[in-house]
């Protein structure tokens, strides 16, 4: 058994082992950045922060208050017009992530609960943002209340992340949520409160309530802020199977017939509909959405997306 398997979540809970375990898995991976970052501190990331750096960005209009020094004097020359250079910064940024455990995460068909995937997502993610040495911050949602994780440096910031990640997730007991659910649009809304800009915002949830308010909230966000969402999701979701299902809230038992063709269509149909609804939003404010189908191990979905880089890389210094 390889360490993918043998780390790959499984059941109704997270163990604390393995969340700590999972840091051998992206041991060599580290988080990219996309927008820009307020952060004072000089960092090893590029970002798109404008300002004295050292590789060249863009030009435009001189305007007052900037550094003679960065006038470009050739397309001043050419356009009789003063223009300044602009550059590219290094930077430290905070990373904060939004994690959804309420109840309606509790739910699973085959190798792990929502909530699970969730949890091992969002461990993976802390120990490649403790490789670069990125501050790691964390919102921990559950259906009555929240936990706030400062975003700071170290190891230190990263096991509280693991171990309030086990304690909501060990909160859940059923997949019925509570009349006082924290919404996803109230999510947002403290996530924007916490996150100063440039801060790189991951957003882990199944997303079954994204509403326009819940739209709208996210796009305010993601003009100072990285937004990444990650969709969780498990495969019995997007549609039912042929043969007959017994389904139950811990109460109350339904038996639903895979042969009625016109639930099942409606059912896929209802999934679809939310899928491209958060596809079209993050398409249309140039958000990264993840689709992350409780059967991919997340370690392969990591590795997909952030482990490109390192893969390429390797294989030119073979070449070479």
């Amino acid at each position: 058994m390889s360490l993918n398997e043998e780390l790959a979540p499984r059941g109704a809970y997270s163990k604390l082992q393995d969340l700590l375990k999972t840091r051998f898995l992206v041991s060599n991976l580290t988080l990219k950045i996309t927008r820009p970052s307020a952060g004072v501190i000089n960092g090893p990331l590029r970002t798109q922060f404008k300002g004295r750096g050292m590789e060249f960005e863009e030009v435009r209009i001189y305007q007052p208050g900037d550094d003679i020094r960065t006038i470009d004097w050739r397309v001043t020359a050419r356009t009789q017009v003063p223009y300044t250079k602009l550059f590219k910064e290094e930077r430290e940024r905070p990373v904060v992530l939004i994690v959804d455990q309420r109840a309606n995460m509790f739910f699973g068909s085959r190798t792990c609960f929502k909530s699970v995937y969730a949890t091992h997502l969002a461990a993976m993610l802390g120990w490649m943002a403790l490789n670069q040495n990125d501050r790691i911050g964390a919102l921990i949602f559950g259906d009555e209340k929240q936990c706030d994780v400062r975003p700071r440096r170290g190891k230190h910031a990263q096991m509280e992340l693991v171990h309030r990640l086990i304690e909501f997730n060990e909160q859940l007991t059923s997949p019925v949520a509570s009349d006082k659910q924290q919404s996803l649009e109230q999510m947002v809304m403290e996530a924007h409160r916490i996150a100063k800009p440039g801060t790189s915002v991951l957003i882990i949830s199944d997303f079954h309530d994204f509403t326009d308010e819940c739209e709208k909230q996210l796009a305010l966000m993601c003009r100072h802020c990285d937004v990444n969402l990650f969709h969780v999701f498990d495969q019995l979701e997007t549609q039912l199977p042929e043969e007959e299902l017994m389904i139950s809230d811990g109460k109350k038992r339904l038996k639903l017939s895979g042969h009625n063709k016109s639930f099942n269509q409606t059912f896929r149909e209802q999934f679809q509909e939310k899928e491209n609804k958060l596809q079209s939003f993050a398409n249309k404010r140039l958000i990264p959405l993840i689709i992350a189908n409780t059967l991919n191990e997340p370690s392969n979905l990591i590795r997909a997306i952030y482990g490109k880089g390192k893969t390429n890389a390797s294989k030119k210094k073979k070449k070479s």
